[in-house]
């Protein structure tokens, strides 16, 4: 096998050098009318002796309904743009649930009535210059010749921008309308409203007190039934999204165990102490000490201690989780991934069958916050309600925070359907964070787990990311062993116990091999695609995501004879990030291979912004280098100059806005070899993009993961080697046995 290889120069940064064109309608898209103008202009009226009959806030909450799935610069540049710009304004967004295959875009704003009502007169004084200079409609050749029309703006109220910006909005606004969210509560509920005035302010002028526990940030409540009562009838367009706080944990659902079948370990298992193994962190219900490798285990009990315990059904399932990070191979042996023994820094924060969804996010971010020594964290704890298309859970939402603001990863499993359930399950939070990695579950054969529940997330984003093993079929037979305590070992199934897994491989490769997170993320999401395009199968995709990780770490950290993969890091400052001078090796005037390529990167997410929830977009082009710059491989134009792709296809073909990108080309029969063009160099670039004004994309990280895989079968990984450091690359292995040395002298404590 051939050792993954790390690339280290700087990357090339350059600003973004093309300028933005003046507004203009879609090159064969109908006029716009004066017509439409004026239902548009009802619409708004309707909407200003609305809001000015309500005293609760003191500007205007407004839906924007799109023709369809609408890119940020095709967001309204023209409307409620009065005292700030109209992206400062929005609050939210999500998609009509009219057709799932051809979703269209709702932008909820937050504008003042003054803004309000400049938008009204702008829309009366374009109306009038409609039908006085263009018959009442204006097409695209008209809106090119503008210039010429000897038109005098100012005798409108307006200037030519400003009316071309108004009517080429009009050609993607459908119809304004109010916010609404239909929600029926019996339990306590977490509820996020629109983030618009002072919130305490708010909620007492509708009569609800809440103390500070209640409330997280400005937007994030937990609200009792006869509270969200009151919010409905005072302020119903207020919510933004409500599920319930209490989580049911039903143990049996995600542990079916069979302790007649069980296999019954020695009372007393020889274990070694633990040395300076790494630490994963476990978030689980609480830790039973009896069991034969406490002593590898920091048990930290977060619950509330007025709450009564449960018995053993307190215990059972962290202990069970716990076990196999720390044992799992030597209790399984089939699934021994050569990665040893981890020590475990165990924080039950759940008792019982169920907890509140509210209290446990904040013992997260106190958790994380307090352990920083900690990279990777494992979540076992799920809920058995779907989530909605719409938005983010906040638990999800939570997890996604932290790991923007922490250099930390949490592995999610990705929740499971009750025992014998035909019923197809979207999954549950917190399986919906973005940033972490979502685990799903296999049976022995590789196929999606009877009790697997599917994404996508938000219509869009591929959760779960990848799958492994978690059991299934005849429990003592098919299932995963762990430990619930002392001397009982027993056989589980559900993505509790393939998740484990998929923490040990994360701790490897971060806390071992001394990877970045994200790189560490890139190589497990490759290595499960293999070189099937499962994460576009819409069969499988949704069930185990880019596919099923191998059990071996040594088959994430190494490639076939006939592959070269290598891996980079980058930080994006600037535009674009970049470098031209990727030496692929040539065979008579030909590259013949075929390559993937996949990007991991962990962006500021906003949950006010809804199904828009990533801040940041990185584009990324890799390919040969001709005359006019890298033909990708995966044919994104997205970013060419002169190129145009419209949003809904930038998402489904490119992953537009998805933080893990996984391109590829066809790999199969009837392959041939690329031409190679000046000098034989592939260059790649990743290109910044920003939903919103505040740049959180400065100075993010990124992982890239390239695998070359050759036509014929050829070895030529030591050409690439020495044609890259000709090229100036540092190159070097990744070396196990180097790297274990190393790790391994860092942990020493130095007595001075």
């Amino acid at each position: 096998m051939n050792a993954v290889l790390r690339l280290r120069k700087s990357f090339d940064q350059a600003p973004n050098s093309g300028r933005s064109s003046p507004p203009n309608l879609p090159e064969k898209a109908k006029p716009v009318s004066a017509e439409h103008l004026c239902n548009l202009a009802g619409e708004l009226e309707k909407l200003k002796r609305y809001w000015a009959e309500q005293k609760i806030i003191s500007g205007a909450l407004i839906d924007i309904h799109y023709i369809s799935v609408i890119a940020k610069s095709r967001r309204v540049k023209g409307y409620f743009n009065k005292g700030k710009t109209p992206d400062q304004s929005v609050v939210g967004a999500r998609f009509d649930n009219g057709n799932a295959k051809d979703p269209k875009h709702i932008i909820t704003h937050y504008v003042t009535l003054d803004a309000l009502q400049d938008t009204i007169d702008n829309v009366a004084s374009s109306i009038k210059l409609l039908e006085a200079k263009f018959g009442g409609k204006i097409a695209n050749a008209d809106i090119a010749g503008i210039h010429q029309a000897g038109i005098c703006f100012d005798d409108y109220n307006l200037s030519k921008t400003s009316f071309l910006n108004m009517v080429v909005d009009a050609h993607y606004i459908e119809s304004f309308g109010i916010p609404s969210f239909d929600v029926n509560a019996v339990n306590q509920q977490i509820v996020r409203i629109y983030k618009t005035d002072n919130t305490t302010d708010i909620l007492r002028s509708i009569g609800i007190v809440l103390p500070p526990g209640k409330v997280i940030g400005e937007t994030i409540l937990s609200l009792h039934p006869d509270e969200l009562e009151l919010l409905k009838d005072k302020a119903p367009y207020l919510i933004a999204m409500s599920v319930e706080d209490i989580t049911k944990l039903d143990i049996e659902d995600v542990m079916a165990a069979d302790e007649a079948g069980g296999k019954k370990l020695p009372d007393s298992p020889d274990i070694d102490d633990p040395t300076d193994e790494p630490v994963i962190g476990v978030i689980d219900t609480l830790f039973d000490k009896s069991v034969y490798f406490s002593k590898w285990v920091e048990f930290r009990d977060m619950t509330d201690p007025e709450i009564p315990q449960d018995d053993d059904n307190d215990y059972r399932h962290g202990t069970a989780v716990t076990s196999i990070v720390v044992d799992g191979p030597r209790i399984n042996p089939a699934l021994d991934d050569g990665c040893g023994r981890f020590r475990v820094r165990h924080f039950g924060v759940a008792k019982g069958k169920a907890y509140s969804s509210l209290t446990v996010m904040k013992m997260i971010k106190e958790i994380v916050a307090s352990n920083p020594d900690i990279k990777v964290w494992n979540l076992s704890l799920g809920s058995p309600l779907e989530i909605n298309a719409n938005f983010i859970s906040p638990e999800a939402a939570v997890l996604d925070e932290i790991q923007y603001e922490y250099d930390v990863v949490f592995v999610v499993a990705g929740t499971n359907k009750a025992n014998n359930s035909k019923e197809e399950l979207l999954i549950g939070s917190p399986a919906d964070s973005i940033n972490s990695i979502v685990v799903n579950a296999v049976d022995k054969k590789g196929e999606p787990a009877s009790y697997a529940r599917k994404g996508r997330v938000l219509f869009f984003y591929n959760k779960p990311d990848v799958a492994a093993f978690g059991g299934d079929g005849t429990i003592h037979t098919d299932g995963v062993c762990v430990y619930e305590g002392a001397s009982r070992a027993t056989f589980c199934r559900g993505t509790s116990f393939a998740s484990p897994w998929i923490a040990r491989k994360m701790a490897y490769l971060i806390e071992i091999l001394g990877l970045s997170r994200e790189v560490a993320k890139a190589l497990l999401v490759d290595a499960a695609a293999a070189w099937d395009d499962t994460g576009n199968n819409p069969r499988l995709a949704p069930l185990i995501g880019h596919g099923v990780v191998p059990v071996k770490v040594e088959e994430i950290i190494n490639s076939k004879n006939d592959e070269i993969k290598f891996i980079m890091t980058g930080e994006s400052k600037s535009y674009n990030t970049y470098a031209y001078d990727i030496p692929v090796p040539i065979a008579k005037d030909k590259h013949p291979f075929v390559a993937k390529v996949t990007l991991c990167y962990f962006p500021k997410c906003s949950p006010d912004q809804g199904v828009d929830y990533t801040n940041t977009e990185l584009d990324i082009s890799i390919g040969r280098i001709d005359g006019k710059g890298i033909k990708s491989i995966d044919k994104n134009v997205q970013s060419v100059e002169g190129c145009f792709t419209y949003e809904g296809d930038a998402r489904r073909l490119f992953r537009k806005w998805d933080n893990t990108k996984h391109i590829r080309e066809k790999y199969g029969e009837r392959l041939s070899s690329r031409k190679a063009y000046e000098r034989g160099m592939w260059g790649v670039s990743v290109k910044a993009k920003e939903r919103l004004e505040a740049r959180n994309g400065y100075g993010i990280k990124f992982g890239l993961v390239v695998t070359l895989k050759e036509i014929n079968g050829v070895n030529r990984i030591h050409e690439f080697k020495q044609k890259a450091q000709i090229a100036g690359w540092l190159v070097s292995e990744i070396n196990v046995d180097a790297q274990l040395d190393i790790y391994h002298r860092l942990q020493e404590k130095l007595e001075i």
